[in-house]
C-alpha cells in the first residue's frame, strides 16, 4: 500500500515540477543559481576576468599563426635555394 502511495506522489510531482521550472519563478531561481542578479546586472568579475583571458589568448594565437606562416615561407624559400640547379624544372 505504501509503495503505491509513493509511486502516486512521484507521478504527481513530475508535472508539478515541470510547471514550476517553466514558470517565471523557476526562471528567477535558475538565474540566481547561476550567480546573476534579477536586474541583469552583467557578468560577474570572474566571468569578466575569464573573457579578458580568452581575448588575450586569441590575440596570441593569431600572432603565432602569423609567425608560423612566415617561417613556412622562409623554409620554402630556403628549400628552393638548396635545390640542385642542374635539375630541369618539370614543364606542364
Amino acid at each position: 500500500m505504501w509503495v503505491l502511495a509513493v509511486i502516486l506522489i512521484v507521478a504527481l510531482l513530475i508535472p508539478v515540477a515541470a510547471i514550476l521550472v517553466d514558470s517565471p519563478l523557476g526562471k528567477s531561481v535558475a538565474r540566481r543559481m547561476e550567480g546573476r542578479v534579477d536586474g541583469g546586472g552583467g557578468p560577474t568579475p570572474e566571468v569578466r576576468d575569464m573573457q579578458r583571458k580568452v581575448e588575450l589568448m586569441e590575440t596570441e594565437i593569431e600572432d603565432l599563426n602569423r609567425s608560423v606562416a612566415g617561417m613556412r615561407e622562409e623554409l620554402q624559400f630556403m628549400q628552393r635555394l638548396l635545390e640542385d640547379p642542374h635539375r630541369k624544372k618539370p614543364t606542364s
